[in-house]
């Protein structure tokens, strides 16, 4: 199918990395892999931090003429055979898809769209009403999580759901790792205001309760919250702490199997991609059990998941791994095989594909 893409939160060519845009990008590898031809449709970013009228009134008048120009690009008869919108909520709902879909009439995807009740508090419910209205016109709305298939059943209880468990491109981490760090800790993670920055706090907390361990932490990632969390961290001096940046993709494998543990709490995650990277690397996680996290950990068998806001949990969790090199060893290999053989592109693209052919294909 010629298929129509679109991620009113964050166009897969945006110059900023974040989980958002690597999901992007892997869906469309997925669609591709399975045969598919995708054109990103839209650069808009529907994006506002806040539902003020003047802000969202811009959009909308951006997504107006969006709609016109798309028209007229496929006017002529070499429409898209689907519009697929991949997470529209809230803040970023999709205000081209719904629209532009029926008056070509051709069928309306959703992928990780999500709606809460309490977000309807605010201010935002003129955009929750937005994105609802799109879950309940779509041909299928594909869901990562228990949550958010919870949460747009709770919405709109007619709307077709089904399941797509978050993936990566495994193709990285084919090569056997070979453990030499097993007292190096590794977190991946974006210095930003919000959940990051307390996951940030609470790993340093966790970290200054078991000072007397003989760990070292690499980071990898940056961001505007930079001074901040080194400030947290400042305690323990670059002898304990390698400040690593961000780095590109294509290094993010080999600083993984340099590593013995992932650590990094996911206060807020939806999943984390981050998390499934480390596991194909053959590192275990330590990770809370909060919020879409329990989704691509296996709690005792890839990782362990503590209590939510628990730091001495936390600490105790990561001692567990430090001081018994079988239990990380055996987790280790676990996570591996979990994700290499249940989360890989090649899996998704096939769930993917089916999908669509069930939900939305010529004549479904």
């Amino acid at each position: 199918m010629d298929i129509a893409f679109y991620a009113p939160l964050k166009s897969p060519n945006h110059p900023v990395p974040s989980g958002d845009r690597q999901m992007a990008r892997l869906l469309i590898a997925a669609l591709r892999l399975a045969g598919h031809s995708i054109e990103v449709a839209s650069e808009l970013r529907s994006f506002t931090a806040t539902p003020e009228a003047g802000g969202r009134e811009q959009v909308a008048v951006m997504a107006k003429q969006e709609m016109k120009r798309l028209a007229s690009h496929w006017r002529g008869g070499n429409k898209p055979d689907l519009w697929f919108c991949y997470h529209p909520y809230y803040k970023a709902p999709d205000l081209i898809g719904p629209s532009l879909a029926a008056a070509l009439n051709i069928p309306y995807v959703t992928a990780e769209a999500s709606w809460s009740k309490r977000r309807n508090d605010g201010g935002w419910a003129g955009l929750q009403s937005l994105v609802i209205d799109a879950v309940r016109q779509a041909a299928v709305n594909i869901c990562f999580t228990e949550r958010d298939e919870s949460g747009l059943a709770a919405g709109a209880p007619e709307a077709r759901l089904a399941r797509l468990q978050p993936f990566i491109d495994v193709s990285a981490f084919r090569a056997e790792p070979a453990k030499q760090n097993p007292q190096r800790l590794v977190t991946i993670a974006m210095m930003r205001p919000g959940d990051k920055l307390e996951s940030y706090r609470m790993l340093a907390g966790a970290l200054a309760l078991i000072d007397g361990k003989p760990w070292r932490l690499s980071v990898i990632g940056d961001g505007p919250a930079r001074d901040e969390v080194r400030a947290m961290f400042a305690r323990f001096g670059d002898d304990r702490i390698e400040w690593l940046g961000e780095r590109q993709a294509s290094e993010v494998a080999d600083l993984l199997y340099q590593g013995g543990t992932y650590v990094w709490p996911g206060t807020g995650e939806a999943y984390g991609i981050a998390y499934m990277e480390a596991q194909a690397a053959g590192l275990p996680v330590v990770a809370q059990a909060t919020a879409g996290v329990p989704e691509v950990i296996r709690d005792g068998v890839t990782g362990t998941l503590t209590v939510a806001g628990d730091t001495k949990a936390y600490a105790d969790a990561v001692v567990q791994m430090l001081d018994n090199d079988e239990r990380r060893a055996v987790m280790g290999r676990a996570a591996r095989r979990f994700i290499l053989q249940e989360r890989s592109l090649e899996v998704a693209a096939k769930r993917l594909d089916q999908l669509i052919r069930d939900y939305a294909g010529r004549g479904g």
